[in-house]
């Protein structure tokens, strides 16, 4: 398994001989407005470039979006990319993405096999109370397949029982954490920060965790070298990456049992 981070929450991943574009976001720097009501607003997003070029980013076999918001799907990528992929999504996104030209939009309800890849399904919760309602429905993906290390993509949600409960049903080998602890003006984050990563790391400790969503959008304040101070505070820097944007992480399953 191949993880490239892109930007933010976009990421490329090589799994069982197919490539994953998730969560596309092609804007280009400072194009986009800042996200109201939350810090930094002198910043247009993204805060970054792209850090390959658009060909690479089409060359892939199917997309997965875990929701919607602008940062995780947005006009750009939606124009740009080839509208016969397969894509897979959480039911409550089937209709925009059709509505948008996509031709072959896979929801997942629960799980479903492709290519002999299990995709199942997870719930999330983008933040806590009233606002997570607000923010609306968020999934995230467990991706098995023979011979590859089981993958868990969190997705924009925070630490809570759902989460819990699927580190330990599922034991992933790895799993992509949205961190930068993204929040406004008032009340609590609403995606995951140093609290939530220790929280992982205590209840599957053998979970390698790749930690992106940073240093990309004007709301998202936790930085890499938080993460990276934290990891060799508590001395785990072994089952942390934080990659920069660009940057290719590989997993060899046998090496992570």
């Amino acid at each position: 398994m191949q993880i490239q981070l892109i930007r933010h929450a976009t990421h490329l991943i090589t799994y069982a001989g197919k490539t994953f574009l998730l969560d596309p976001m092609f804007s280009e720097k400072g194009t986009l407005a800042p996200v109201p009501n939350a810090p930094n607003q002198h910043l247009n997003n993204p805060l970054t470039p792209l850090s390959v070029g658009l060909e690479q980013l089409l060359d892939i076999d199917a997309i997965i979006v875990t929701h919607t918001h602008r940062d995780h799907f947005d006009d750009a990528a939606m124009s740009k990319l080839p509208k016969h992929l397969p894509l897979f999504c959480q039911p409550d996104d089937e209709q925009l993405i059709k509505e948008k030209g996509f031709e072959n939009v896979i929801v997942i309800q629960s799980e479903i096999n492709w290519n002999g890849i299990q995709l199942i399904r997870t719930g999330g919760r983008h933040g806590q109370g009233e606002l997570a309602e607000k923010m609306g429905p968020v999934s995230g993906f467990i991706l098995k397949a023979i011979a590859e290390p089981c993958l868990y993509i969190i997705g924009d949600s925070v630490w809570y029982s759902e989460i819990e409960s699927n580190f330990k049903n599922y034991s992933p080998n790895v799993a992509i954490v949205f961190a930068g602890e993204a929040r406004f003006l008032e009340g609590s984050p609403i995606t995951m920060g140093l609290a939530d990563i220790e929280n992982i790391i205590q209840t599957s400790p053998e979970t390698h965790l790749v930690i992106s969503h940073m240093e990309s959008w004007n709301h998202c304040l936790l930085k890499r070298d938080e993460v990276r101070e934290f990891s060799l505070k508590y001395h785990i820097e072994e089952k942390i990456s934080v990659p920069e944007n660009g940057e290719i992480i590989e997993f060899d399953a046998q090496e992570l049992v």
